[in-house]
């Protein structure tokens, strides 16, 4: 095998997928980013794999020859499946946003366990990613007896690199009813189902599993080793833990906002408000809240792709404008519908609500999910500036950090694989946020909460003073 160190993380997002080249010294040496497509198959919505596996060995094959990348690891989203037979897939990959048809859907749900069994909430589309499981094996019941492995969405690229197939715990036991964490085995729709022989054995993440040789020809110049990926967010939770955070919340950025707490008590967990007990890479059950904070914040935001100033925040909050939950599904006030409620507003302004909405949407979650302890916040949100900050002020008690990197999630994958090499090149440049002096941010913070709380994610949300 290669004697070099410097490592090729794939972070491989909903919206974006990103190539990060750290060094030996855990530096990152280099970056480059592209969109998967989603393209139509069947009357069903589907990843175009060749499309991104083409781009991925262009973009690895490049660093190996600028850099002398010898490792590579993938970091992979949530609620995505790969279905393989004889070396290739017997159904495209699907995407999660999209709801199994009616009645279906109602038979596809009586299915699954309960939530004190896996403690994954039923959710909508394929968040749970065993629905969409079910939602194939309906529609195409020949097909699915076909398939020899279920591969989680990190595991498909580990596969495609290295040749070998495995399974991973924090990639399966993220929300899909196919874990049962307190038992740290399957759950029993995968034996009802007979998927258990089709599930590959599983590995840490990190762990060495082969070779992808680069070159053609065979020169083992370009041959480097393909690393077992990982579930982005709780690899970023095991960056922050890799750095010396312990006792922490951490909140997770990016298409979602997914927030941890190993604090906090399972019981207190609410199937109703998208809280659930993710698994860690080790296989400790650790309870999780989340919602679509960022895809909310785009919608919400009318596509805002600016830093959001302190002078708009404040004229929003004078203004009475509210953004009310949700703009996306899932999170935990499911069945209401986002909307603006006060003065109509626009540009800038639009964006400062859209930004006040996910900090206190965040903060409702933290609440939720019972934290007191220090919050490190990481991914995406941290870049639209005063995000950090307006937490900072809305919980003085706890002290929020945030990453110097904003990219946990590549990060912690890397970690993973400079532990197999005894190696620990990251230290812990988080920075404390300041709370801002926003006047009137904790009277407006009441109101909202009584506005939602008014309406509770059972009630019917009124459709007026929609502004889109």
């Amino acid at each position: 095998m290669t004697a070099s160190r410097s490592v090729a993380v794939f972070d491989l997002g909903k919206t974006n997928s990103k190539l990060f080249i750290f060094g030996e010294d855990g530096s990152v040496l280099s970056e480059d980013r592209t969109k998967p497509l989603w393209i139509e198959h069947a009357g069903l919505r589907v990843l175009d794999d060749d499309a991104l596996f083409s781009w991925m060995k262009i973009t690895l094959s490049k660093a190996i020859e600028d850099h002398g990348v010898g490792h590579v690891m993938f970091s992979g989203h949530g609620c995505t499946f790969a279905l393989v037979e004889q070396g290739r897939l017997v159904h495209p990959i699907l995407d999660y946003e999209q709801e199994p048809p009616q009645p279906l859907a109602g038979r596809i749900d009586m299915l699954v366990p309960t939530f004190n069994e896996t403690y994954s909430p039923r959710l909508p589309l394929g968040f749970n990613y065993g629905r969409h499981m079910l939602w194939l094996e309906a529609r195409n019941p020949d097909d699915f007896q076909r398939v020899e492995a279920i591969l989680p969405y990190p595991q498909f690229w580990s596969w495609k690199f290295s040749g070998k197939m495995v399974s991973e715990v924090s990639y399966v036991g993220c929300h899909s009813h196919l874990w049962a964490p307190l038992k740290d085995d399957f759950s029993s729709l995968v034996d009802s189902r007979g998927w258990r022989e089709k599930m590959p054995v599983f590995e840490r993440a990190g762990t060495a599993l082969g070779e992808w040789d680069a070159l053609e020809g065979g020169d083992s110049a370009g041959s480097i080793v393909v690393h077992n990926g990982v579930h982005d967010s709780n690899s970023a939770l095991y960056y922050y833990r890799s750095i010396g955070f312990d006792d922490f919340t951490l909140v997770s950025t990016g298409t979602w906002v997914v927030i941890f707490n190993s604090a906090c008590p399972l019981e207190a967990l609410d199937e109703h408000r998208d809280m659930l007990a993710n698994v860690t890479v080790d296989g400790k059950p650790t309870p999780t809240i989340r919602f679509m904070g960022g895809r909310e914040y785009d919608l919400a935001s009318g596509g805002w792709n600016r830093s959001v100033s302190i002078d708009a925040v404040s004229r929003v909050i004078a203004k009475g404008v509210f953004a009310l939950p949700s703009f996306a599904p899932g999170g935990p006030m499911q069945g209401c519908e986002g909307r603006f409620v006060g003065p109509e507003i626009d540009g800038e302004e639009r964006a400062a609500a859209a930004l006040l909405y996910v900090a206190l949407m965040t903060n409702f979650s933290l609440d939720l999910i019972r934290s007191t302890n220090p919050i490190v916040i990481d991914g995406g949100l941290v870049k639209t500036g005063l995000y950090a900050e307006l937490l900072a002020q809305l919980r003085p008690s706890q002290a929020i950090f945030t990453s110097a990197t904003a990219e946990g999630s590549a990060f912690g994958a890397a970690a993973l694989v400079f532990e197999t090499m005894s190696k620990k090149p990251f230290a812990n440049k988080t920075k404390m946020a300041e709370p801002l002096q926003l006047f009137g941010l904790e009277a407006y913070a009441d109101t909202w909460r009584a506005l939602v709380e008014i309406e509770g994610p059972d009630m019917a949300t009124p459709k007026k003073e929609l502004h889109a």
